[in-house]
């Protein structure tokens, strides 16, 4: 199949191939060895992420939570990562030197 660019870097893709990839409205470009590679992407409408955690049996606490807990704080309900049963090792000090003085 041939395409022609334009004065514009705008090129137009055949119905055959557009076909073969199904309809999608972006294209992941990426230049491999002198050839441009266009590899079909499909963006998750908000739509589409409602159904499936509706389908999962999320709410929009959990959802609310599961941010909280992200970002390093812990949900309102009490749920939190288990604990590692050990604490972190404090930084050794140095032995017999002084804090250098400032003149």
């Amino acid at each position: 199949m041939l395409a022609k660019i334009t004065s514009k870097n705008q090129l137009t893709l055949p119905k055959a191939a557009i076909a073969a990839v199904g309809a999608v409205d972006y294209f992941d470009v990426e230049v491999r060895q002198g050839q441009i590679v266009l590899t079909p992407v499909r963006i998750q409408r908000g739509d589409a992420v409602r159904a499936k955690l509706a389908e999962l049996g999320l709410s929009d606490t959990d959802m609310a939570d599961a941010v909280t807990w992200a970002r390093g704080g812990a949900p309102a309900h009490g749920a939190a990562e288990p604990s590692t049963g050990y604490a972190p090792a404090a930084a050794p000090k140095a032995a017999g030197k002084k804090p250098a003085r400032r003149k």
